[in-house]
């Protein structure tokens, strides 16, 4: 059994490779050029219809029978679901890992996304309201991952999916202009989490 990942070397698509070395799962990579609109061929399009990496082709899915899952988000529960690992049964953990994937997906990733899109722009009128607007959530949405790891080692107590999920996008903080050391809680995260191999593993991989 081997899973094929169709992705491309972003903190989504980093949000899996890093998953699935965690989880010891066998895959292959299948780039998908986003620069140069692969993400809108009909064979990318089957497995994601709405043309956004990642997504993923189990061809041992449930029943033993193939099954693409597309969206980030729900190819780490399946994953997790899949093993039994990093989604812990008990329901108020659960909830908790829930919670911090869904604040990734819903914040921790659209906004300093935004920052990404602005900082790109040449034009510096174009580029000033929105860099002011997004930089300045991006920045109150890192404070709020350093209050909760004051008093958690991780997002949800045990180490989970939501952490790898948090985890594609906070690798790019020097990018969205954050030095970790004004959050030290999440610079205490961030390095306990790069310095696991199969984190490691999971960035090392050539996804383009």
């Amino acid at each position: 059994m081997t899973i094929q990942l169709h992705t491309f070397d972003t903190p989504n698509g980093r949000k899996i490779s890093v998953a699935l070395e965690e989880m010891g799962l066998p895959y292959t990579v299948h780039t998908v050029n986003i620069t140069k609109d692969e993400q809108f061929k009909p064979d990318f399009l089957r497995l994601s219809p709405n043309n956004k990496i990642p997504a993923i082709l189990d061809t041992e899915g449930p029943g033993a029978k193939p099954v693409s899952v597309f969206e980030s988000g729900a190819i780490l529960i399946y994953l997790a679901e899949k093993t039994g690992k990093f989604l812990p049964t008990e329901p108020r953990a659960r909830v908790a890992v829930f919670e911090w994937l869904m604040f990734q997906m819903a914040g921790f990733g659209p906004m300093p996304g935004q920052v990404h899109h602005f900082l790109g722009l040449s034009n510096e009128d174009d580029k000033r309201y929105g860099l002011a607007r997004y930089m300045k959530e991006t920045r109150r949405l890192y404070g709020v991952m350093d209050q909760r790891l004051a008093s958690h080692t991780f997002f949800a107590g045990e180490i989970s999916i939501a952490d790898f999920a948090i985890l594609g996008w906070a690798w790019r903080h020097q990018r969205h202009q954050v030095d970790l050391n004004d959050f030290p809680n999440v610079k205490r995260w961030y390095d306990t989490m790069m310095a696991r191999p199969a984190v490691q593993r999971g960035f090392a991989v050539a996804l383009k």
